[in-house]
């Protein structure tokens, strides 16, 4: 199955690139979005692809390669952005774009265990960053630490009786699978539960995920350092697919308007029309903000 880029014409639309100008595209995937930001910077622009994901950027290389512009593919975290720019050997971007989702390879045949619906190994590693895995989560935190996250990242209301639940099904063996782990966790909350429309395991499973991989600490970090590389009268863009993430991209949005260093491209987040969302139902929640920086220059690595 291949991923389909979310807000594709919206995100064209509202970064706005043009021939000559130099874009950023900080998590790559398999490159949708990167594809028409590339055509639009003709001959004498530049793309730079960044990506945690080796695989994906391997990907996103064949995907892009009869793209009219430059290209540049950086392997690394988008929260290290301003260093993966400079080692591409560029000063500054007129764009950036961050779409903090998964994409459909990563949840569906990457083998790490992203999805409650494979019976795969509990990893969840996006890459070699990730100071932990979910099969160290579930088997050596303690209880009061499991709950704390399951309810913080994934708002999940039965966060303590999942957490009970993990603790006391690892006594009998370590729980080593996404087949495992969705057995404690339905055994743990109410039976009605299990049958509402979202799955009862999604939110435990994101939380997992955000974790293992510090998603919003990396968004923090990567939101800083875009702004620091990026040009005045550039734009910064992101998707994002939950509540979390937009409030970090809204606070941090909302400081550089008030300090008057950007300006909102748009007054609300960009969503996905109707058609979009019957064609490709990952779109239903995701959410596109935009600024434009208006002072300042950017800043760089020192050489040193």
């Amino acid at each position: 199955m291949s991923h389909i880029p979310v807000l594709l014409h919206e995100v064209i639309e509202n970064l706005d690139p043009r021939e000559g100008e130099v874009f950023v595209d900080g998590t790559l995937g398999d490159g949708g979005h990167a594809k028409e930001i590339g055509l639009k910077l003709g001959k004498t622009g530049r793309l730079i692809g960044i990506d945690q994901d080796a695989e994906a950027l391997a990907r996103a290389k064949e995907n892009l390669a009869d793209l009219p512009c430059q290209t540049s593919f950086v392997l690394g975290n988008f929260r290290k952005i301003k260093e993966l720019f400079k080692e591409a050997e560029a000063i500054e971007a007129n764009g950036i774009l961050f779409d903090i989702g998964f994409s459909s390879d990563q949840i569906e045949g990457s083998g790490r265990g992203f999805s409650f619906l494979r019976d795969e190994p509990l990893d969840m590693r996006m890459g070699d960053s990730a100071k932990f895995s979910a099969r160290e989560m579930v088997n050596d935190w303690q209880e009061n630490n499991l709950a704390d996250v399951i309810y913080a990242y994934g708002e999940e209301t039965f966060s303590r009786q999942i957490a009970e639940g993990i603790v006391n099904a690892r006594k009998n063996g370590l729980i080593e699978t996404t087949s495992q782990l969705v057995e404690v966790i339905r055994q743990a909350v109410p039976v009605w539960y299990t049958k509402k429309r979202l799955h009862f395991a999604t939110r435990t499973f994101q939380a997992l995920r955000i974790a293992v991989n510090d998603e919003l600490g990396a968004l923090k970090e990567g939101l800083i350092g875009a702004w620091d590389i990026l040009a005045p009268g550039g734009r910064l863009g992101v998707i994002s697919f939950h509540s979390l993430e937009a409030r970090i991209i809204k606070e941090f949005f909302r400081e550089k308007k008030v300090s008057g260093e950007g300006k909102m491209v748009k007054g609300n987040a960009v969503k996905a029309t109707r058609a979009e969302v019957l064609a490709n139902p990952r779109s239903r929640s995701a959410q596109l903000r935009i600024i434009k920086k208006t002072t300042g220059t950017p800043v760089v690595p020192d050489s040193r």
